[in-house]
């Protein structure tokens, strides 16, 4: 009896100790678990941005917020290199606001906005039909921070250089804001 107690505690601790590692794995992620398509069909690893501040927005061709591709250009070309980028993600969620495919949107941003930071192929950044990444950005019990459902066109999601989210921009805000100015230059 006392063998059946002693193998019955065993398994009880050896349990709740592989639960215990389990749980302290965690759904915790980071930037560069993910992985998607460019706009012209290239795999693209997030871990190759380690050591990076990311911008993450998505973007749509036919709305009020389409301007802000300039803004984003602007900061890429003043900023973006070794330290930072941004990462274009076009969706089609808002108004139907970016009905093209991924060449039209591409021929678009270029010819339009100049544009050169990267830009992803097109995505749905709310429902069912959701990217894992932004399952990610939206949901705090996955990005360890805070629920920040995509509420229109070009919200921008901030990622420190260890891929770990760290904030979330409205899409109105201007991206040429002091607060994003002082973030990508680490000032508190």
């Amino acid at each position: 009896m006392n063998l059946k107690i002693v193998v019955f505690a065993f398994m009880v601790m050896a349990l709740m100790f592989s639960l215990t590692s389990f749980i302290g794995k965690g759904d915790k992620k980071t930037l560069y678990d993910f992985k998607a398509k460019t706009i012209d069909g290239k795999d693209f690893d997030f871990s190759a941005l380690k050591g990076k501040k990311v911008m993450i927005v998505n973007t749509a061709s036919l709305c009020g917020n389409t301007p802000q591709y300039a803004d984003l250009e602007k900061l890429y070309q003043q900023y973006g290199g070794e330290h930072f980028t941004i990462i274009g993600f076009p969706a089609n969620n808002f108004g139907s606001q970016e009905p093209g495919t991924n060449n039209e949107i591409h021929q678009f941003c270029t010819k339009n906005y100049g544009v050169t930071f990267q830009m992803m192929e097109k995505i749905s950044v709310k429902g069912d039909s959701m990217h894992p990444l932004y399952t990610w950005l939206t949901e705090k019990a996955l990005n360890g921070v805070q629920d920040a459902p995509v509420t229109w066109n070009f919200q921008k999601f901030l990622i420190d250089e260890n891929g770990n989210w760290v904030g979330v921009v409205a899409p109105k805000e201007s991206i040429l804001s002091d607060r994003i100015y002082n973030w990508i230059k680490g000032i508190k």
